[in-house]
């Protein structure tokens, strides 16, 4: 298990999950890669398979390459793509409905902090958000869910954020320029996709276009 073989899987694949949906085999994962013919136990404990400790340490150094892109998309489960594939599928969404129209307030409000400075960890953005709290957690969770399938945010490292170290969460403008200029700079091309994500982005871009159906909310606007 390797970085370098990681990345060439992820720019072959263009998208694939870290860990399997439950055994699956669609979609692909970087797990199924490495161990074809083994099935994936969640366990951390010391009789655990280190295997899945190792490759989550992969992923956080994989996020930090800026080679691939990581994301919390297909399902909220960790997803990696090909920095090609990645431009395709956000300038696609941008053309349908361009940041930051359709996001709540709150959802702009994360994005606003994190384009001024990323990443930042999960403390840090709900401080900065005033999402703290128990009760704000539904809240949060939902704004940064609009976030991540609009590909608008990136996982980028770790922080130690605790007990146990957060995922560091970075604006994709900031961190990826040159890939959100290109996916702004010019209609990027089609890219063929595994059928059960083509599926799940379709959902996502029919949510798009219903938002982009409604009409704009002058308080949400002034709120931006």
């Amino acid at each position: 298990m390797n970085k370098r073989s990681a990345i060439s899987a992820i720019d072959k694949e263009g998208v694939l999950l870290v860990f399997p949906l439950q055994n699956q085999k669609e979609p692909k994962s970087i797990w199924s890669h490495f161990f074809p013919r083994s099935q994936m136990r969640w366990e951390w404990n010391d009789n655990g398979d280190n295997r899945v400790a190792d490759l989550w340490h992969l992923r956080e150094e994989l996020s930090r390459s800026n080679r691939v892109v990581y994301s919390k998309w297909f399902r909220g489960r960790a997803t990696f793509f090909s920095r090609e594939v990645f431009v395709a599928l956000l300038a696609d969404i941008e053309r349908r409905l361009p940041c930051p129209r359709g996001l709540t307030p709150e959802a702009w409000r994360i994005l606003s902090l994190l384009n001024e400075s990323s990443p930042q960890s999960t403390k840090q953005l709900k401080r900065g958000a005033q999402l703290e709290g128990k009760f704000l957690e539904p809240t949060y969770q939902k704004a940064t869910q609009e976030l991540w399938q609009r590909l608008l945010i990136v996982g980028h490292g770790e922080v130690d954020d605790g007990a146990f170290p957060s995922l560091a969460v970075g604006s994709t403008q900031l961190l990826f320029e040159d890939l959100w200029k290109k996916a702004h700079a010019e209609r990027a091309k089609k890219v063929e996709l595994p059928p059960v994500i083509q599926k799940f982005f379709d959902r996502i871009c029919k949510g798009l276009d219903q938002k982009l159906a409604q009409p704009v909310s002058w308080k949400n606007l002034s709120s931006m």
